[in-house]
Parts: C-alpha cells; structure tokens; sequence
C-alpha cells in the first residue's frame, strides 16, 4: 500500500494568537482544562497532516462566493484553514457560538 502524502501544518500568527486567547481565558477557571483544550485543538489540527480536505467549506464564505477556506469542528471552537501545495495554513480558531461574519468583519476593520 501507498504512503499517503504528507501535508505540512502550520498556524498563521493570527491562528496562534486565536488559541492564546482561547487558552488564556480557559486558564483562568482551570489550567488544567486549558491546556486539555490546548491539546484538543492542535491534535485536531494535525489530522490534516495527512487529510486536509476532511474538513468542510466554510457555510458562511461559500454563500459569498469563497469556497478555498475549511474547517473542522471541535465544538465550541471551529479551525479555520486553507490547503495549499504541500501545506495546510491553519488561519482561525473561532468560537462557534459567535457570529462568523460580524468576527470577520472585526478582523478585517483592524
């Protein structure tokens, strides 16, 4: 049986800073859980490693029009990435509970 290809991972300045937060403001009920979600994230995450389009398109770009962004989830949080060639560019972790557009449009007006 073949090898299957092996994709690079990697998380974009804005993706870590997504998990930071997310880390940080768990941290300050239970440490333990957030580095339990920590590790939750990035496990999930690593699965592209080998199948990068597991994930979906993401419902809220694909009725405008973009179609080149996937996610998985990992309830609450969804990860947001794109495929290239020979990588996968990990570019959000976002809290599924929020609006994706009104935290797009927050991040754009920065």
């Amino acid at each position: 049986m073949a090898e299957a290809k092996r994709y690079r991972v990697l998380w974009t300045d804005t993706a870590q800073q997504d998990l930071t937060e997310i880390v940080e403001c768990i941290a300050q009920d239970s440490i333990d859980d957030a580095l339990a979600i920590l590790h939750k994230l990035e496990a999930k995450a690593a699965l592209l490693v080998t199948l990068p389009n597991r994930g979906r398109i993401v419902p809220e770009l694909l009725h405008t029009g973009i179609s080149q962004y996937q996610e998985l989830i990992s309830a609450p949080w969804r990860i947001v990435y794109r495929v290239e060639v020979g990588r996968v560019m990990v570019m959000a972790v976002l809290d599924s509970r929020r609006d994706l557009q009104v935290v797009l449009l927050n991040r754009l007006a920065h």
